[in-house]
């Protein structure tokens, strides 16, 4: 017998299909009107919350808020709403890292409800419901294997050797998995497929009526940016960053994908838009009104906020120089930044 699955279940594990019929059948649908409502104001605030939420709290703090927010006295409905609410403010946000911070989140959110039960129904009836959502994302847990584009799929973003598929046991084209492992591995597919679904596409109009949260969690992501990065400090710069300072301190001028690369990082690292402008005025085209445009453009004016390109991408360019033996260990100028930070505050507290 099919395994029904009740409005509670929906809201705790919103990307099964029953979920997006229920939020295709719901007043989301009259946006305009819902969001002018008394009851669409509250699911924007919990919407607007709980990106907040994805974005400020840890992996490994979100454990105990899944748990305090399991006797949340919220209807199942309206956390399904706020579900789809929150994908809508992601779409007019439209930064990389807040949605990659939301995806993380729900994915995290699902599978700790999944495999933390604490519903009245028994261990058999809870084993069934764990069986039917892992079905629905293409994983059939009385097997124990996942095919091999599918397992590579899941693990993309694991970092650990254990996952890696050289260490793992292949047959026929499927990858042994253990009972141990269900829970990540249920995580990370939820990951992919939510991910996968992409972002609603919002009209300029909607998203103007959303802009006070959008505005918030703006303040809020660049906030919690430079708490991850730490005090902006120069000693920690990667070299090919220090080689384009350099070139404009000479009045060189740098190419396009220099000029990308250089903005991309200082913006990302916590330099005002002002700050990065004046890094640039040694430069002989130099330019106040083009220059301004170009560092907002980069900075995320134009609805895209851009980050560093990779290591691989600089080279390819012709802008990676001076390598040093700390380059071998990262992939971009960013992680660089971050591991020179996070060495240098080891040793500090030593």
């Amino acid at each position: 017998m099919p395994v029904a699955f009740d409005e509670k279940d929906l809201a705790r594990f919103p990307f099964l299909q029953e979920a997006q019929a229920k939020i295709a059948g719901s007043q989301l649908n009259q946006l305009e009107t819902f969001l002018t409502s008394d009851v669409g104001n509250r699911i924007i605030q919990r919407a607007t919350d709980r990106i907040e939420t994805a974005i400020t709290i840890p992996p490994q703090g979100l454990f105990d808020h899944f748990r305090l927010s399991n006797a949340d006295s919220t209807s199942p409905l309206e956390s399904l709403y706020t579900y789809g609410m929150a994908r809508i403010i992601a779409s007019c946000l439209n930064d990389r890292s807040a949605i990659e911070r939301l995806i993380s989140y729900e994915a995290r959110r699902s599978s700790f409800f999944l495999m933390n039960d604490e519903s009245d129904e028994t261990a058999e009836a809870e084993a069934e419901k764990r069986k039917a959502v892992a079905a629905q994302l293409g994983l059939f847990l009385d097997e124990g294997t996942v095919s091999v584009p599918a397992y590579i799929e899941m693990v993309a973003g694991l970092r650990e050797p254990l996952w890696r598929l050289v260490n793992r046991d292949v047959h026929g084209g499927l990858v042994r998995v253990y009972p141990t492992e269900v829970e990540v591995l249920l995580r990370e597919r939820i990951r992919v497929v939510i991910r996968g679904r992409g972002l609603p596409r919002v009209p300029p109009e909607i998203c103007a009526l959303l802009a006070p949260s959008i505005e918030h969690l703006t303040a809020v992501l660049q906030s919690q940016m430079l708490r991850d990065l730490g005090p902006i400090d120069e000693s920690r710069y990667p070299p090919c960053m220090n080689a384009l300072i350099a070139a404009l301190l000479e009045g060189k001028n740098l190419t396009h994908m220099g000029r990308f690369a250089l903005t991309a990082f200082l913006h990302t690292i916590g330099l005002s838009t002002t700050q990065i402008v004046e890094v640039y005025q040694r430069s002989p085209d130099f330019d106040i009104e083009k220059t301004l445009y170009q560092v907002e453009h980069i900075s995320g004016r134009s609805g895209t906020e851009y980050t560093p390109p990779s290591c691989a991408t600089m080279l390819t360019n012709g802008i990676c120089v001076g390598r040093d033996g700390f380059c071998e260990r990262i992939g971009s100028p960013l992680g660089y930044y971050r591991k020179k930070k996070v060495k240098a505050g080891s040793s500090d507290r030593q």
